[in-house]
């Protein structure tokens, strides 16, 4: 894999040089956009407004339109002219409980890398996030615009998961809240139940995107042959009101437990603490 950014993190005095690698990996199906004639391929076409003319891209350049029809082109070196400094640092302002954040404001993760010469500044400052049970709040500068990031202790490494500004996060007062007049007690307790029933270790292998490989199969047998023997598209089943959530709820315990009993080796929740926690609740009932 290839290095999105090198620079260094700026702690303190310390400055420990780093390379950034995505973390994450999304590989979405692409499709092309076809002729429904002859299956011709639409190319997507870069035009020129003023006469509809079709634009090379070497002769394409950037430009801020700060008036209706007006135009001032940044270059390259336009960009690298805008502190050059901080586009190169990962620039640490404070350190603070992770807890203390609100985790909607975390969205994309980054793998740290150290860089020659770095490794023992790298490790003091992963080693010593991991004591404090702390992460680092930095502003750094990718491509051309300034980032709030955190850097954070992971296994034997260091992530840099950039963040939205808290301003950027819409007020939940703007939407509706759920109100309900009143939860009889039997109806917390059958839930809560449920969720006992339901808990599991967490196995991220058992997770999978499970449209995308739908999808695959549907590709893999239109080639195969053709639009013949493919199943009917599956009917939308209309979402309906609940009306008695108690008997819901003892209906998805019953089910719950059926599967759990034709299903001895499932895993069930492994801490003391839930299963403390439902023995209580039963004690309760």
């Amino acid at each position: 894999m290839r290095a999105i950014w090198k620079g260094t993190i700026g702690f303190g005095l310390v400055n420990i040089p780093v390379s950034l690698y995505p973390a994450i990996r999304r590989e979405e199906l692409k499709f092309r956009l076809l002729r429904a004639s002859d299956l011709s391929p639409v190319n997507y076409r870069r035009a020129a407004e003023a006469d509809g003319k079709e634009v090379p891209w070497e002769e394409i350049v950037k430009g801020y339109e700060y008036e209706k029809g007006k135009f001032v082109v940044l270059r390259e070196e336009d960009f690298k002219r805008v502190d050059v400094e901080a586009t190169q640092t990962v620039e640490i302002v404070n350190f603070i409980e992770l807890e203390a954040v609100n985790p909607l404001l975390f969205y994309k993760p980054y793998y740290m890398e150290a860089g020659r010469g770095g490794d023992k500044a790298y490790v003091l400052l992963r080693d010593s996030l991991v004591k404090t049970g702390k992460i680092a709040l930095a502003k750094v500068v990718i491509k051309t615009r300034q980032h709030l990031a955190a850097v954070k202790a992971q296994e034997k490494g260091l992530m840099l998961e950039l963040m939205y500004y808290p301003d950027e996060l819409m007020d939940l007062s703007k939407f509706k809240a759920a109100v309900a007049k009143s939860i009889a007690r039997q109806e917390l307790q059958m839930a809560m139940q449920l969720i006992d029933s339901l808990t599991t270790e967490w196995e991220p292998e058992k997770y999978s995107d499970e449209y995308r490989v739908e999808l695959e199969k549907l590709i893999h047998d239109k080639i195969e042959h053709g639009d013949k023997a493919l199943p009917a598209p599956r009917r939308k089943v209309p979402a309906s009101n609940v009306i008695d959530l108690a008997s819901v709820l003892r209906q998805s315990l019953q089910e719950t437990q059926e599967r759990t009993k034709s299903s001895p080796t499932k895993t069930r929740a492994g801490s003391k603490k839930t299963r403390s926690a439902a023995r209580s609740r039963k004690k309760v009932a």
